[in-house]
């Protein structure tokens, strides 16, 4: 079955919707996302968007704490860009509906850590969730879009798939839309587009332990890697310092907007430790929090530290964490008197797609936006609530670029039709479910927060018998979208360690025993992957 549109958007995260509405003025598009609209990293974000909007804070100061956040790896052209089309596009979303907290008419703004003033714009603990119920509202309302659920993208269609000599030279410099699996059919279609849009999110389902949904597979980071993109930087994995540790909640994150409302970290014994670690204790940025806290679970022995907000007034608490006081207390956690056990978990990607200013690839046609792009912005360490804001400008970018560029098609004849012929379908579900358990324990156990040479080979050389495997089962049976998310999960995990492997260095995410400093020499040098320099 083939579908044709002008543009194809894969992922209903703010990045693909915000893109979406854009464009939609001019081109039909198709939105295909694997869930149900929703259901993305952008809705569980909670914390906000950091943009300037006070008078005590400029657009300097917010470049210096991303830089300095980044540990020297950050695209110095791109955080200006960013951060200095921020807030105006902040400014759009209020226009598109989406209600952020305000006192008196001006935007209630948080601070969280490395950010040096209040800049976090926010709805609440809520943000995420209120940004995509605007944006969705006005993409499901809009003529010019089609919103498919349900559908999971496969693989890019690029050169590799035309039928004949085209496809035998193996330049892949053009991107055609891709197939995707409808998950209610049980069919794979062809959808063909002059423009595709990756905007598929992260990847931390990679670990045993994530704050992000399920779907955060990192699809889109292995279709563009397998289409011969570049990505760069994997090695850098955020973890949120503090995710909820209780058997009744699955890694529910408790905001950084918490600590940066005053909470504090304690030991089992009770002590304040971030002191002894950095001088801007609970504030500083994620990396050393989550060191810090991992170095106190090793040295004591214990399996959380807590947050304590017990010191606050209650109805402030109530009031500005509703979801979050509301989850806890539904988990027999009442925040205003009791501490908050946590731990930290795999959060968020630094690395991804490589694109330019723009949100353009390599591949002609094809776009990457949000948390699969690596853009330079975020360095070897993201600054807290800078996710949102890129996924905002580099999608008002891309759609400009989409519009200004239309490439040629090539007859949809000359596109192959996705081949099953010789698989079967098996419902050999546990030898998946046993490689992804088998995957995240690698993952987490040896690729975390505190790596060392030996461990990340060891874990290479897993990884690499866990590929041949899932490659062959692949070949072998019809897809489905738990074999899928496998193949791109193991995939993904190889990007991760592989870069890690190069970084003979410690800079911001990445901390290994066997180079405990930073290496001058890397400074402003990316870790770039491609799959034409495999062996």
């Amino acid at each position: 079955m083939t579908v044709q549109t002008d543009v194809l958007v894969i992922g209903s995260g703010i990045a693909g919707l915000f893109y979406t509405l854009r464009v939609a003025e001019h081109r039909k598009v198709i939105l295909v996302t694997k869930k149900q609209t929703v259901e993305s990293n952008t809705n569980y974000a909670q914390g906000g968007i950091a943009s300037v909007f006070s008078e005590t804070d400029s657009l300097q100061m917010h470049i210096d704490d991303t830089i300095t956040a980044g540990a020297g790896l950050c695209h110095l052209d791109v955080v200006e860009t960013v951060i200095t089309e921020g807030p105006g596009l902040v400014r759009e979303l209020i226009d598109l509906g989406v209600r952020f907290t305000s006192n008196g008419g001006t935007l209630d703004l948080g601070r969280e850590g490395g950010h040096s003033r209040n800049r976090i714009v926010h709805a609440k603990d809520l943000t995420g969730r209120e940004i995509e119920r605007a944006l969705v509202m006005r993409a499901q309302s809009h003529p010019n879009v089609t919103i498919l659920e349900n559908h999971v993208a496969l693989e890019l269609i690029t050169e590799h798939n035309l039928r004949g000599a085209a496809s035998a030279s193996g330049a892949r410099v053009h991107c055609w839309g891709a197939y995707v699996l409808d998950k209610e059919r049980s069919v794979v279609k062809r959808f063909l587009a002059r423009n595709t849009v990756l905007s598929t999110g992260g990847c931390g389902c990679v670990y045993l332990h994530t704050t992000n949904p399920s779907i955060a597979t990192g699809d889109g980071i292995a279709m563009a890697y397998r289409a011969g993109v570049p990505v760069a930087n994997m090695e850098f994995i955020q973890f949120h310092p503090t995710s909820l540790f209780h058997p009744g909640a699955r890694s529910f994150l408790i905001s950084e907007a918490v600590r940066g409302h005053g909470a504090i970290l304690r030991n089992r014994a009770g002590e304040r430790f971030m002191e002894r670690y950095d001088e801007r204790k609970e504030l500083a940025p994620r990396d050393i929090v989550a060191r810090a806290i991992d170095s106190e679970l090793k040295k004591h022995g214990d399996d959380c530290v807590f947050l304590d907000l017990t010191h606050l007034p209650a109805e402030d608490i109530q009031s500005r964490f509703p979801h979050i006081y509301a989850t806890c207390k539904s988990l027999g956690i009442d925040i205003t008197t009791d501490l908050i056990p946590v731990v930290p978990a795999a959060h968020y990607v630094c690395g991804g797609v490589c694109t330019d200013l723009h949100g353009r690839s390599s591949i002609r046609g094809l776009f990457v936006c949000g948390e699969s792009a690596m853009t330079g912005l975020h360095g070897a360490n993201r600054l807290a609530s800078n996710s949102l804001l890129e996924a905002l400008v580099f999608a008002n970018r891309a759609a400009a670029a989409t519009l200004a560029d239309t490439p040629a098609m090539p007859a949809s004849a000359d596109i192959l039709e996705w081949d099953d012929s010789g698989t079967y379908n098996t419902e050999e579900w546990v030898l998946i479910s046993h490689n992804r358990r088998e995957l995240q324990t690698l993952m987490s156990d040896y690729v975390g927060i505190v790596r060392s040479t030996l461990r990340l080979e060891r874990a290479m050389r897993r990884i690499e018998l866990l590929l041949g495997e899932v490659e062959d089962f692949h070949k072998r049976t019809r897809v489905s979208e738990h074999l899928i998310e496998l193949r791109n999960m193991t995939l993904v995990a190889h990007l991760i360690v592989g870069c890690a492997l190069r970084r003979a260095e410690s800079r911001g995410l990445h901390f290994t025993t066997d180079y405990p400093a930073p290496d001058p020499a890397l400074s402003q040098r990316d870790t770039v992957a491609s799959i034409f320099d495999a062996p």
